[in-house]
């Protein structure tokens, strides 16, 4: 690549850094001061939001959902998938009041980030520590139901940074707790974004990730013996809608694609105009 794309990838990379770091510190204090009024629970909603205001607009990357209407269903279990950096803006974009994220619990020890997370109420889950981590999510799972809250996991339980249209296997957890609490999946399909942020390229353009919104799929008649088979229809359906529909993230004219990729390859399957029309009518119906 080109020393200039990659003095540009650098520059945005750090705003990416700065603004994270600014957002975990608004987040502290939003988190002390909306605990004293009894709101900490929309923490996460005011710093995520936040993040996603500055960062969409010195990046030039936005975010178009279609069929956010699914985004009212709580409560309900988020399951989407996760791919790079360019989630915390996605995470802006969608977050709904009320969720909350589970994270690592090493990032606790995290300065500024870990204090943020501690304090908003996000869930640290210990992987090394199978017994405690089940404990901490079955805890959070009587919240969200007895207040009506929902919970976004990233079930691939890593990032994947694939630069082709596929996601990792899926963890069990997402899924298990679902079954437990009787709540809904909401898949969440997020187009790839390789073409957009490329870390291997030093590659950062400008344009716009597609996220689709898909229907709820109930588990009120879920077993415990049927999670995971209901775990690969879950990652299946979401896999097929990548693949079919949402496809590759839109570059702005005159970007800089990583080597090998094709232009009409990664051409979106869901025009910018079709989620236009359908934002729209989503509004007028509202």
């Amino acid at each position: 690549m080109s020393v200039g794309s990659s003095i540009v990838y650098n520059v945005k990379t750090g705003i990416c850094i700065f603004a994270l770091g600014f957002c975990a510190i608004l987040g502290m204090i939003s988190s002390i001061l909306l605990s004293l009024i009894g709101y900490r629970h929309i923490s996460q909603f005011v710093t995520t939001k936040t993040y996603y205001t500055i960062v969409s607009a010195l990046l030039g990357v936005e975010v178009k959902v279609i069929n956010e209407k699914n985004l009212d269903n709580q409560p309900c279990i988020y399951v989407c998938n996760h791919q790079s950096s360019l989630d915390a803006i996605i995470l802006g974009k969608l977050f709904p009041p009320g969720c909350t994220i589970t994270a690592k619990k090493s990032l606790k020890y995290v300065p500024i980030l870990g204090w943020f997370l501690s304090l908003s109420g996000t869930l640290l889950i210990d992987r090394k520590n199978t017994a405690e981590g089940i404990a901490t999510l079955n805890k959070s799972l009587e919240e969200l139901v007895k207040h009506k809250r929902s919970l976004w996991i990233f079930a691939e339980g890593t990032r994947s940074y694939s630069e082709s249209l596929d996601m990792l296997p899926f963890k069990k957890g997402a899924f298990h707790l679902a079954l437990q609490g009787k709540i809904p999946i909401v898949p969440i399909v997020v187009s790839n974004t390789s073409n957009l942020q490329n870390g291997r390229y030093h590659i950062f353009n400008r344009g716009t990730v597609v996220v689709k919104v898909l229907d709820p799929i109930p588990t009120t008649k879920l077993t415990k013996d049927k999670v995971g088979e209901f775990s690969e229809m879950v990652h299946n359906k979401m896999l097929n809608e990548l693949r079919k529909n949402v496809g590759y993230s839109q570059l702005e004219e005159g970007s800089t694609l990583p080597p090998k990729f094709d232009a009409k390859k990664i051409e979106n399957k869901v025009g910018l105009d079709d989620i236009e029309i359908i934002e729209s009518t989503s509004q007028q119906r509202s």
